[in-house]
């Protein structure tokens, strides 16, 4: 019985081995790059490409920015923390209580929205990248720091914002 629990401490986690070494900077560079440049589309050609857009479009339009400036926040937090523990500034421990702060299940409401096929490819395509560097960080993370406090949602769920912002308010005010 002792040899599985040898092997497990000898296991080597990829993704810990990613973030606590020289080979974090491409990803820390890739998520701060994306924040950099939705920032800049949003804007400039975003805030012009939104005024042609339907009702309905710029509805979907202004719900969905807020939904992707919130992830990459998010994103962002997770990341400079990371950075933080990998350069010494921070403990593991320290890092592991402060990112349990971090939200890394930001949904988006995705191609069946009424409205998602007005939506400038520009913007899709942030909207896209930045679901996939926030699955890939939240992998990570689950790997890292063990499981997740809130279940990973399906990339291809149905969002209902207000159901989604009501659920936010019950996890929020289930502690108090």
């Amino acid at each position: 019985m002792s040899e599985p629990s040898k092997e497990s401490a000898n296991t080597i986690k990829l993704a810990e081995r990613r973030v606590f070494s020289q080979s974090f900077k491409p990803l820390y560079d890739e998520g701060m790059g994306l924040v950099e440049r939705t920032a800049e589309y949003l804007d400039g050609k975003g805030r012009l490409e939104a005024k042609k857009l339907s009702r309905l479009g710029a509805t979907l339009y202004a719900a969905e920015s807020m939904r992707l400036t919130t992830r990459l926040m998010q994103i962002a937090s997770w990341l400079l923390l990371q950075r933080a523990a990998n350069s010494g500034e921070m403990t593991r421990d320290q890092v592991a209580s402060e990112k349990s702060k971090v939200r890394l299940d930001t949904a988006s409401a995705h191609s069946e929205a009424a409205g998602w096929s007005e939506l400038p490819d520009d913007f899709l395509d942030l909207v896209n990248r930045s679901l996939r560097l926030q699955s890939l960080v939240r992998r990570m993370d689950e790997e890292i720091y063990g499981g997740a406090t809130l279940p990973p949602q399906p990339a291809n769920r149905r969002s209902n914002p207000v159901s989604d912002q009501i659920t936010l308010l019950k996890t929020a005010f289930a502690g108090g």
